[in-house]
């Protein structure tokens, strides 16, 4: 049903579409029409199944840059929802649905904020931007990455960067997300010699060969943090073995850890680490690594301080500056040396079934990314 509020209602019609990772199903056509309509110059960079695309209203510098994605995660067992996880329900003041929250209610914030601003200001000053991709959800390698990659061969510079993560804890602008931790994850494959329980002695048991290396490493302070990151933490998230039979020695472990990392450590120094335990507990191994994304972090700067400032008039609160969290694609954009931070909607349901954002905090998100436009490209 149509509505009076222009955010609400897109939202509404890209929750509509399956954009299940790295589906975009029409979603950043929707947008690229409504940019087009304002002035700007639209650029579609699909790279295999991954929807991208790149717009600019100005020529000028600096250049303000709105990111976010169209794609979400799976519904989940759909028994689990109250609705229709990709048909949007307004009830008691809340949209449900899913990509609500993460993060179509804030690729709706920025179009109609765009258009708002734009109507007003024909002439800004600078350049403003969207990046948006439908690689976010999943392995992020055709998405952000490979845009940003195009872009720096150019010599195209981002200068601030506005991503629609949602950001907020309770309320809408409690928390601005001003960098993120790394992301280092390990695949280990334990190597030992299947036996029977019986004869322990013609056997080699992958779990026991582990264990003392695991409960070490799994106990380990990596380091304290600081101001603004948390202490790096190591958690095992898979761990396999055996045949099923309570009387075979099993001969081989499997394992998945990711280690989650501040500014205090650096990759060569957790690999190495990692690599000096399981070799002084004498284990029988073999590690491949990966790399999600190394921390980043932006101080203070033009961009946080607009930022707060348009949290501060909008919604009368003060906004926390965090680091915490997951990964997000400002990982792609800050090394490029543009100033980062995340400003989007409530957090609490994402990924979750019944997926939800209060009705009115995309409204008022949009407000807040308008008069971030403001500050940052108007004298």
């Amino acid at each position: 049903m149509p509505t009076a509020d222009p955010a609400l209602e897109l939202t509404q019609e890209l929750i509509r579409r399956p954009s299940v990772s790295p589906e975009d199903h029409g979603c950043l056509e929707i947008i690229a029409e409504r940019l087009q309509v304002l002035g700007f110059r639209l650029e579609r960079m699909p790279f295999g199944p991954v929807a991208n695309l790149w717009t600019m209203h100005g020529e000028a510098a600096p250049l303000l840059c709105f990111a976010g994605h169209s794609d979400v995660v799976p519904s989940g067992p759909r028994e689990e929802w109250k609705t229709d996880p990709f048909e949007p329900v307004v009830k008691d003041g809340i949209l449900y649905g899913r990509g609500a929250a993460d993060m179509k209610s804030g690729l709706a914030a920025m179009v109609t904020a765009a258009e708002r601003f734009i109507q007003a200001h024909p002439r800004h000053n600078g350049t403003l931007a969207f990046l948006l991709t439908s690689d976010e959800e999943g392995p992020s390698v055709d998405g952000t990455r490979r845009v940003m990659s195009v872009l720096e061969a150019r010599g195209q510079k981002i200068d601030w960067c506005v991503v629609g993560e949602p950001s907020s804890s309770e309320i809408l602008g409690d928390t601005v997300k001003i960098g993120r931790r790394g992301s280092l994850s390990g695949k280990l494959t334990v190597h030992g010699v299947q036996g029977h329980v019986a004869y322990p002695h013609l056997a080699d048991n992958p779990v026991h060969a582990l264990a003392p290396a695991l409960a070490e490493l799994s106990c380990r302070t990596w380091d304290r943090g600081n101001e603004y990151f948390q202490p790096t933490t190591l958690q095992f998230s898979n761990l396999n073995a055996g045949t099923g039979a309570p009387n075979v020695i099993p001969g081989e472990l499997r394992a998945r850890f990711n280690v989650r990392f501040s500014t205090e450590q650096t990759v060569e120094r957790l690999q190495n680490t990692i690599t000096e335990i399981l070799d002084r507990h004498q284990v029988n191994y073999t590690l491949e690594w990966f790399i999600s994304g190394l921390p980043f972090f932006t101080p203070r700067g033009r961009l946080s301080e607009a930022v707060e400032r348009a949290v501060r008039e909008i919604s009368g609160i003060e906004p926390q500056l965090s680091t915490t969290g997951g990964t997000s694609d400002g990982r792609f954009i800050a090394p490029t040396g543009a100033q980062v931070v995340e400003l989007g909607v409530c957090n609490a349901s994402i990924h979750k079934v019944n997926e939800n954002v209060r009705v009115a905090d995309i409204g008022t998100l949009s407000m807040m990314y308008e008069r971030i436009m403001e500050l940052l490209l108007t004298p």
